[in-house]
C-alpha cells in the first residue's frame, strides 16, 4: 500500500499529470508502464479531457442497432430496451425494476434474471462505446506492448489491458491501437482468457464524432451503434416510467 501511494505521488508529481487525468482508485499503479499511462492521457486528452469526461452526464444508444441503453454517470441509474423487455435499475445497487411486454415481473428470480441480464448487456455495451476513457478505471493493469500497426497500416502504440477484481469477466484481455498521430484508438483485440495465445476477434474503432464535450466512435467493422447521443439534461421519468422514452425533447 505504502509503495502505491509513493508511486502515486510521483507521477503526480510530473509535469502535465496533477488534476489532469489521474488513475482511479484500485487502478494497478505498480504493476502499470510509464508510457502506457502517458498514452492513456493522451487518449484522454484527444477524446475532451477528463473535465469532459467527468462533465458528461447522459449518454444513450443502441448497441449495434439493437439493445437500447440510456445511463446516468452521475447516479449510475440505466434505462435498458430489448425485445419488449424494460428494465430500470441502479448499477451501483443491482437493484430496480422490470417489465416484459408492458407487465411488471413481480416473481424475485424473474426479477432477478432479468436484472443480472440488463447489468451484464449494460458491461459489455459500454466498454463497446467507452472504452478509451477507462484505461485508467478501477482493477486495470495497464501495460505498454510496443510500436506497431493497425490492420488499415496506421503506426499505433500498442497497449495492454488486464484486469483483478472488477466486471463480470475479469479473466479477459484487451490489447489497444492507438494511432501515434491524433491519438485516437483505432483498433482493439480481444483475448477470452489473459493467457491466450490468439484473440478471439479484432476490431477497429472508427467514425469518431464529437457528442457534447466528448468524442465517441460508433463503427466496429461492418457492425454500428445507432441513436448515440449525449444530453444534459433529460426527464426523470427515463428512469421511472417503463413508457417508452421520448428522447427527441431532450436538451443537448
Amino acid at each position: 500500500m505504502l509503495s502505491s501511494v509513493l508511486c502515486l505521488m510521483a507521477l503526480c508529481a510530473l509535469p502535465g499529470w496533477a488534476g489532469q487525468n489521474p488513475p482511479l482508485p484500485g487502478f494497478d499503479l505498480e504493476g502499470s508502464d510509464p508510457r502506457a499511462m502517458e498514452i492513456a492521457d493522451q487518449v484522454m486528452a484527444r477524446l475532451g479531457g477528463r473535465q469532459g469526461w467527468d462533465q458528461t452526464r447522459f449518454l444513450t444508444w443502441r448497441f449495434f442497432g439493437r439493445r437500447l441503453h440510456v445511463w446516468d454517470k452521475w447516479t449510475g441509474d440505466i434505462r435498458f430496451e430489448e425485445d419488449g423487455l424494460v428494465v430500470l435499475m441502479n448499477i451501483h445497487t443491482r437493484q430496480g425494476r422490470a417489465w416484459q411486454e408492458g407487465q411488471e415481473l413481480a416473481q424475485p428470480d424473474t426479477l432477478q434474471a432479468r436484472l443480472e441480464h440488463a447489468y451484464r448487456a449494460w458491461i459489455n455495451d459500454s466498454y463497446w462505446l467507452v472504452m478509451p476513457y477507462k484505461l485508467k478505471d478501477s482493477g486495470v493493469t495497464l501495460r505498454y506492448k510496443g510500436k506497431g500497426q493497425t490492420q488499415e497500416g496506421r503506426p499505433a502504440d500498442i497497449l495492454v489491458l488486464t484486469f483483478k477484481d472488477v466486471g463480470v469477466t475479469p479473466q479477459n484481455k484487451y490489447e489497444v491501437w492507438v494511432d501515434q498521430e491524433d491519438h485516437l484508438v483505432r483498433q482493439w483485440a480481444f483475448y477470452a482468457e489473459a493467457g491466450d495465445a490468439e484473440p478471439k476477434f479484432v476490431s477497429p474503432w472508427s467514425n469518431w464524432q464529437p457528442y457534447g464535450r466528448i468524442w465517441l466512435a460508433d463503427e466496429h467493422g461492418q457492425r454500428k451503434h445507432t441513436d448515440v447521443a449525449v444530453f444534459d439534461e433529460l426527464p426523470a421519468s427515463v428512469f421511472t416510467d417503463p413508457a417508452a422514452a421520448d428522447l427527441m425533447g431532450a436538451k443537448h
